[in-house]
């Protein structure tokens, strides 16, 4: 059994409220016992948290409060008021998390981090400790200047939290890893209102969990990362007609780019966008090198595709990149995301394997052609060797992917006008991932895929329903079993938050 070490002077305790905890709210005693910021609906801070979801369906939740602690010790004072009754929760950092009750709640508090949002650099031994209440580009604006940098989110706008917890897929992945094998230290809330430092020296199952395992384990009030060293780096967009000789020549590229990760440096997302009511279709390629200019042939084939409508990359710093970037969130909108991961075809094989994914992402979502709004997007997001085995020599974590293939992690975002059309588009959704999940079995049966090879999923990019924790290798799950029953027996964080959950059984 794992000992925990706990830190006192919680601003109250378990004892002293259950007296009470039965007849007022979890809202009632934070405010009437403690000095921790509260807000209610129509209050002007309310209102603003509430608007800072990147899916208008997570902010059409309303929780009885919000409650913004700005230290560790006030969030533990919150578990231990929440441990004493029976309310649901939510824990939000930078809300780009679409699945609604994962960092939204209607009817129990929120608990917002956005106060804890401390980024300090430590140049002397190189690490920098973030709060999960930033975004990534507060983290890159802070570090601007400095000479370093932190592995992080390709789009500003992504919040700290979550996408830490998820693992974490950067620009900067195939140098360091995912952005969770950078983490040194992880400061956590337990479920029973105790406060740890979690290191791989002192806690090494829990610190391998954290890598990945969501929110099973309690809350994380801050991050010691290590810092990288940077200058001016090079990136932008290519936009380009989705015509179909120039989507035909995209998939070829961003397959041969995966298999053939000759600059570790180098990093890439490419997309397809569909307005569909207007029927624009676009290609839109994020870009990123490591350095003021990309050597010749690092990404020539997509320049060479066809002549683009736009180009805005350009010599600029960290910080003015993933603020670049935040053009790409779609404000205003209800947003869904899901997964799937695909065996990397080999080139043989690759122009037939990657138009049937294409074409059926094209043939469900023109299904949905119909609602108000709609806005269709798939990502292929290259999972090449090169980043597993850095991850490996890192220390690991729970999505332990092995060496054996390359992979294109696949993204699917569905943004659309109004909640009355959720029951569409969450059949679209799961149509579209279950479809690429049956044509990927289909071609492993008939030898165009490689069999038998391990392919987890993404969590950061996961639809509610997607089974995260049963996509990973077995003995990760039952780390991720074990690890829970000894700092959660009682099941506070599965029962009482939402979140990708640790199943008990299959």
């Amino acid at each position: 059994m794992m000992t925990l070490s706990t830190r006192r002077g919680l601003v109250v305790t378990v004892a002293a409220l259950a007296a009470v905890a039965t007849a007022q709210s979890t809202c009632d005693l934070v405010e009437s016992r403690t000095s921790i910021e509260s807000h209610k609906r129509f209050q002007i801070e309310y209102t603003s948290e509430q608007s800072e979801y990147w899916s208008t369906g997570c902010g059409s939740l309303k929780p009885s409060c919000i409650l913004m602690p700005t230290t560790t010790q006030e969030v533990a004072a919150i578990v231990s008021i929440l441990a004493a009754n029976n309310e649901s929760f939510a824990i939000k950092s930078g809300g780009h998390n679409p699945n609604n009750y994962f960092a939204s709640i209607d009817g129990g508090p929120l608990i917002s981090t956005k106060k804890l949002d401390q980024v300090i650099l430590d140049p002397v031994t190189e690490t920098v400790r973030v709060g999960p209440g930033n975004r990534w580009d507060d983290v890159s604006g802070a570090l601007d200047g400095s000479g370093y940098t932190a592995v992080g989110g390709r789009i500003g706008n992504v919040g700290v939290g979550g996408y830490m917890l998820g693992g974490g897929l950067s620009f900067m992945s195939t140098e360091y890893g995912w952005a969770a094998n950078s983490v040194l230290e992880f400061e956590l809330v337990l479920a029973n209102a105790s406060v740890v430092t979690v290191t791989e020296s002192n806690h090494p199952d829990l610190f391998l969990a954290l890598k990945g395992g969501g929110n099973n384990f309690g809350i994380v009030t801050s991050y010691l990362l290590q810092a990288y060293p940077q200058g001016d780096v090079w990136g932008g967009n290519l936009i380009f007609d989705a015509t179909p000789e120039v989507s035909k020549a995209m998939l070829a590229a961003v397959r041969d780019f995966t298999e053939n990760y000759d600059d570790e440096k180098a990093g890439i997302i490419v997309t397809a966008e569909r307005t569909l009511a207007t029927l624009v279709d676009l290609w839109v390629i994020f870009l990123y090198y490591n350095g003021p200019e990309p050597p010749t042939g690092v990404f020539d084939k997509f320049f060479d595709i066809s002549k683009f409508k736009i180009n805005t990359c350009k010599t600029q710093s960290m910080h003015s990149l993933l603020s670049g970037n935040n053009w790409a969130v779609v404000k205003g909108s209800v947003y869904t995301i899901g997964t799937e991961t695909l065996p990397l075809p080999n080139e043989a094989n690759g122009v037939e394997v990657m138009q049937k994914i294409f074409d059926h992402w094209v043939d469900v979502s023109n299904t949905a052609q119909l609602i108000p709004g709609l806005i269709a997007s798939i990502a292929f997001q290259p999972l090449p060797k090169r980043l597993a085995q850095v991850a490996r020599a890192k220390g690991g974590d729970m999505i332990d992917v092995d060496d054996d293939i390359d992979r294109i992690v696949l993204e699917l975002d569905y943004s659309f006008l109004s909640n009355l059309s959720d029951a569409k588009v969450d059949k679209t959704m799961q149509d579209t991932y279950g479809g690429f999940k049956t044509i990927i079995e289909d071609y492993q049966d008939s030898g165009l895929l490689p069999k038998d090879v391990y392919l987890p999923l993404f969590q950061n990019d996961c639809y509610y329903p997607q089974d995260y924790f049963g996509r990973l290798k077995p003995e990760k799950l039952a780390l991720a079993r074990r690890v829970q029953a000894e700092v959660d027996p009682d099941g506070f964080w599965k029962t009482r938050t939402g979140g990708f959950k640790i199943p008990s059984a299959y």
